[in-house]
């Protein structure tokens, strides 16, 4: 991940731009049916991949915040008529370890499947992404330097070789709580447990293997195996006594 992309401490890019262009809905910057800016304009005006956009874009559309209109681009909606409903995991309190605990149960239902069908439907180019995005843990780890974007980067790779749009879109949803943070021990922001990293590489490399293999059976066993170590580690956090929040 480039400099741009890096985290500020506070929360992701992803959760920096779609809070910016809240912020202009909700205060009429954008009227209803009003052109928000490109990709490639937020893209260049925040110096991020495009990736980040779209992620960003995903999060208003959950919201009710906008549309997007197949080759015209995204377009405010009116949110002046009705409350917003309530989203779901917009309760979702990382720095509790029960509710980590919840959602890697959560988790694991559905991530050892994504596994399995993306080891037997990955392009070329999707398995190149897994590889990249594993790389990019790796390098993280070396450097001892957080790696919980990078850690995400690599399971939504495997959810979009699925061939099926409603893994990545899960992912997304969850996003704010699906890697647990390192503020459950204290540490920094972005930071994780060090039973979880020390784990991290070997877990994620026996997955890209059967991946890279084609296995879709040992893909399925290696993710579960992956999510179960971390659920297990995080119950030990609990039965250690950290504390809940």
């Amino acid at each position: 991940m480039g400099e741009g992309e890096k985290r500020d401490g506070v929360g992701s890019l992803v959760d920096q731009i779609s809070g910016a262009l809240r912020r202009d809905l909700e205060a009429g910057t954008f009227l209803p049916g009003d052109r928000l800016p490109s990709e490639s304009e937020l893209t260049r005006r925040h110096s991020v991949s495009r990736a980040v956009v779209r992620e960003a874009i995903a999060a208003l559309r959950s919201d009710g915040l906008v549309e997007a209109r197949k080759g015209a681009g995204v377009f405010a909606l009116d949110i002046s008529a009705k409350a917003k409903p309530a989203r779901p995991f917009d309760d979702l309190a990382t720095a509790r370890i029960s509710q980590v605990i919840e959602l890697l149960e959560l988790r694991t239902a559905c991530e050892i499947e994504a596994a399995a069908l993306a080891a037997t439907r990955r392009s070329p180019a999707q398995l190149e992404a897994i590889m990249d995005a594993h790389d990019r843990v790796i390098t993280q780890l070396q450097a001892g330097a957080p790696t919980r974007d990078v850690d995400f980067d690599f399971h939504m790779a495997i959810a979009e070789a699925t061939q099926n749009r409603r893994f990545p879109e899960f992912l997304t949803l969850i996003r704010q709580g699906i890697i647990p943070r390192g503020e459950l021990q204290g540490s920094a922001p972005g930071a994780r447990p060090k039973d979880y990293n020390q784990h991290l590489q070997e877990e994620h490399s026996q997955i890209l293997d059967a991946i890279i293999e084609g296995d879709g059976a040992a893909a399925r066993e290696r993710m579960r195996a992956h999510l179960r170590g971390s659920l297990e580690r995080y119950k030990a956090l609990l039965r250690a006594g950290r504390p809940l929040g």
